[in-house]
């Protein structure tokens, strides 16, 4: 602790006052006591502490009209609150209105001690920092060779306008490979359009693509226009491709190669100056077998592929993408930054994360909120990941099975497998 670490100490019980002034005292801390909230913001006006320590229930203003106060005016000050109504509902009030901590009474001292301790921590480097904090980073992250090479990619393919086809798993990040390319592109200051072919019911898709005319089908009482149209000047990013009907691949296919499309019930053609960026996670050359999607569309859109890993392709960068997610969550929230042990890293990076990074995100926001301490350990991490390894584990068993059997089945002279 330093000499200016003062923490203000609020409560109408003066015994409550008096123990926390000697326990405070006693770790180096100096504190200035005050019997209810009313002078507390004209104090603060003069000077602020480090830290705040508030009762709830006291004469005139309570503990969360103050809080809330103080919050308006000093947003970045840590308010413990204390109440001796340690239900549900009183930590619920005290965290959604901004408290750095709820302290239920009875409190153990040493606690609360180590609860302000770690808040004049955390305020002080704040302060320290605010001048030179970094924005947090919005481009890919990634430090594997895998993820280098589509880090190359998206540099061999800046100030180009060509069709780019997106492959990779659900979650691995297509749309923010996507949101790259258009940025380094010479179409960075036209518009992004995203449309997910499986998000949109079918009969939906053209008109949401195309737009259409008023009058065109039943409900459309008024011209709108499409995705198409939107990215006029810009990209179009369409991802799931794999999931567009025939019919509008066909449309498709025109459109990329006459630059031009009608809108639905209408008889004008208009000009479609767009980049196409298309994204799956199917195995489109298995599809054009199948008859499920054109190969002259493929063709088309298969210029320039990127294939984006799997987490399980990349598992050294997780503990760099954690970090990341773990500090966007913290400041989402407004909570102090977790962090993990090795031990929960090597936990994370043995797991197979069939949702990839979305699903590593998703994991980031729920330790935030869910996780007892600072640090994280593994058996703070969420069950369900467990329970999704032994699914996996017992998938993989099933399918070695299979593939077994098809190659002994093979090499016997079987047909018709």
């Amino acid at each position: 602790m330093t000499e200016s670490d003062q923490v203000w100490v609020i409560d109408d019980d003066r015994s409550i006052r008096w123990v926390l002034e000697k326990a405070l005292a006693k770790a180096g801390l100096r504190t200035t006591s005050f019997s209810n909230a009313n002078g507390v913001m004209e104090a603060l006006e003069r000077e602020q502490p480090e830290v705040i320590i508030s009762d709830v229930r006291m004469p005139g203003m309570d503990g969360f009209a103050l809080l809330e106060r103080i919050k308006q005016g000093y947003p970045d000050l840590p308010v413990i609150i204390m109440t001796a109504h340690s239900d549900l509902d009183s930590a619920v009030s005290a965290y959604h209105s901004g408290a750095f901590e709820y302290l239920p009474k009875p409190f153990d001292i040493e606690e609360a001690v180590d609860q302000v301790q770690r808040a004049c921590k955390l305020r002080r480097e704040a302060r320290a920092n605010a001048d030179q904090q970094a924005p947090m980073p919005t481009e890919i992250i990634g430090a594997a060779p895998a993820m280098q090479e589509v880090f190359r990619a998206i540099g061999r393919l800046a100030r180009s306008n060509i069709t780019v086809l997106i492959n990779g798993e659900s979650g691995t990040g297509k749309e923010l490979v996507a949101h790259a390319l258009h940025k380094h592109s010479p179409r960075a200051n036209g518009p992004f359009i995203a449309l997910n072919m499986a998000a949109i019911p079918r009969d939906l898709l053209e008109s949401e693509l195309f737009g259409h005319e008023k009058g065109a089908f039943t409900g459309a009482q008024a011209r709108r226009i499409g995705r198409f149209e939107q990215a006029n000047h810009g990209t179009l990013f369409l991802d799931e491709i794999g999931d567009m009907p025939a019919e509008l691949q066909t449309r498709l296919l025109r459109v990329l190669a006459d630059g031009e499309f009608y809108r639905v019930g209408g008889h004008e053609p208009i000009k479609a100056d767009v980049r196409i960026i298309a994204a799956t996670h199917q195995n489109l050359e298995h599809l054009v077998n199948e008859g499920r999607f054109r190969e002259d569309l493929f063709h088309r859109l298969n210029v320039i592929r990127i294939h984006l890993p799997s987490l399980r392709e990349r598992r050294e960068d997780i503990p760099l993408l954690m970090e990341h997610f773990l500090k966007c969550a913290a400041r989402e929230i407004g909570v102090e930054t977790k962090v993990l042990t090795a031990d929960a890293v090597a936990e994370l990076q043995a797991l197979d994360w069939r949702g990839n990074v979305r699903q590593l995100e998703n994991t980031a926001r729920w330790l935030t909120v869910m996780a007892s301490g600072r640090e994280i350990h593994p058996e703070d991490l969420p069950p369900e990941l467990h329970r999704d390894q032994a699914e996996t584990s017992t998938d993989g068993d099933w399918r070695s099975t299979l593939r077994g059997w098809i190659r002994s089945s093979l090499a016997s002279g079987k047909v018709g497998l």
